[in-house]
């Protein structure tokens, strides 16, 4: 088979890109390793998604389901059940894929999009102590067993780190009728957002403990006992601080890494920090015609961020597959100042640097209030203010070609306001 461009996932990001890039001319296939669009959406039964979108309030599938539609009458075909092995770069990439009912095969495009979004972290990634019994498992698994399978994976729960998918389930499980113990996090901050914070466990009176993990594990079958610990600012256990449950589960929401392994057989830069590929403002790799969208390229806080980044790079796609000859690039790195943990893009190409661009950070530690600075030959370009500052808060700052001095790096950087 032969395409312009090939979408890999099928979820919001995949889904986004792929309508974006969508044009009478070009032929463009998603290829999605379930048996349905959509990605986690599915499992994500829960309101809260498509405020900023769509401004109105959905469900995960209620929110996947507009995108799927959007697909009808458009030049895009969808290949289910099909799971991509690898793929190799020439002239044009060519992509091994595998499926129940063709086997084997090879698709050719001029323009791959990598929307496979991310995993989680497993008890092996945190080095939990104790006997390895049954009922520990990420959140997220236990979000598709029970919303999508309709089982519920214990009745006495624990959950270890505040990401969002942890905080969610917590209030998920107390619905079904368990009983949420505690959540315990490492940090000395959530990671999960400041809403489901109150909405999912203050409003259900389910504890938060901060500056603690796991120490321990009890059950030689099925898990019967953990003991948490207090940490010191270096993360070891502080003795004498423990604090044990009785629990039939521990769920873990200890983190997401995205899930770019096809890079293996690509020379790619890649980012310590997120995972993932090193990308310019126009969401391409190192590669030429190679695109990296939605969390396979950084953990988003909201859906309707994936989307919009996404959308964005199906216009990018497009227009590599129909101008066909490509410039040279003059991409210079983002130096990352004070406090800043990451941004996205990780470059700038100054060779098209033709329209304004979202530059995407995070941070690294939490703040009152403050002021982001962008600088360039030792020149303020442009700063933005802010409060209520947290790395679990994704900050977004707009930069305009006008805004540069001239081609050399740029630097961002935090600033206390006291």
């Amino acid at each position: 088979m032969k395409v312009d461009i090939a979408v890999i996932g099928g979820g919001a990001a995949g889904l986004s890109a792929a309508i974006q890039a969508s044009d009478s001319n070009l032929n463009i296939l998603i290829i999605e390793r379930e048996k349905e669009l959509g990605g986690i959406l599915n499992q994500c039964i829960h309101t809260g998604f498509g405020l900023e979108f769509f401004h109105e309030e959905l469900t995960g599938p209620e929110y996947a389901s507009r995108f799927i539609e959007a697909l009808e009458n458009k030049n895009i075909k969808v290949l289910l059940h099909t799971t991509v092995i690898d793929i190799a770069k020439s002239k044009n990439f060519l992509i091994s894929v595998s499926s129940l009912e063709k086997g084997f095969s090879y698709i050719e495009a001029k323009a791959v999009i990598l929307s496979s979004g991310c995993f989680e972290r497993t008890r092996g990634a945190v080095l939990i102590p104790g006997e390895r019994p049954k009922g520990i498992m990420p959140a997220g698994s236990a979000q598709r067993y029970l919303n999508i399978d309709g089982y519920l994976v214990g009745k006495d729960i624990f959950i270890l780190g505040s990401g969002d998918i942890g905080l969610i389930m917590a209030r998920r499980m107390t619905l079904e009728g368990a009983k949420v113990h505690g959540v315990a996090e490492i940090m000395p901050y959530s990671n999960g957002l400041t809403r489901n914070i109150a909405q999912c466990l203050e409003d259900f009176d389910i504890p938060l403990f901060l500056s603690h993990t796991v120490t321990d594990i009890k059950g030689k079958d099925q898990l019967e006992e953990i003991t948490i610990s207090e940490v010191d600012k270096d993360f070891k256990p502080i003795i004498g601080s423990e604090k044990v449950f009785k629990v039939d589960t521990l769920l873990l929401s200890v983190g997401l890494i995205p899930d770019i392994a096809l890079f293996e057989s690509l020379v790619i830069e890649t980012s310590k920090v997120t995972k993932s590929a090193v990308v310019n403002q126009h969401y391409q790799t190192n590669i030429d015609g190679l695109y990296v969208c939605g969390n396979a390229l950084h953990v988003h806080d909201l859906v309707d961020w994936v989307t919009k980044e996404s959308e964005l790079v199906g216009l990018k796609a497009k227009l590599y597959c129909q101008q066909g000859n490509h410039s040279e690039k003059d991409e210079k790195q983002i130096i990352l100042g004070n406090r800043i943990r990451y941004t996205v893009p990780h470059k700038i190409d100054f060779n098209h640097l033709d329209e304004p661009f979202e530059l995407s950070f995070r941070v690294t530690e939490k703040m009152e209030k403050g002021v982001f600075k962008i600088i360039q030959n030792g020149k303020v370009i442009q700063t933005k203010k802010a409060k209520y500052i947290a790395p679990a808060e994704m900050e977004k700052m707009l930069i305009k070609p006008a805004d540069f001095v001239s081609k050399d790096e740029i630097s961002i950087e935090l600033e206390e306001l006291l």
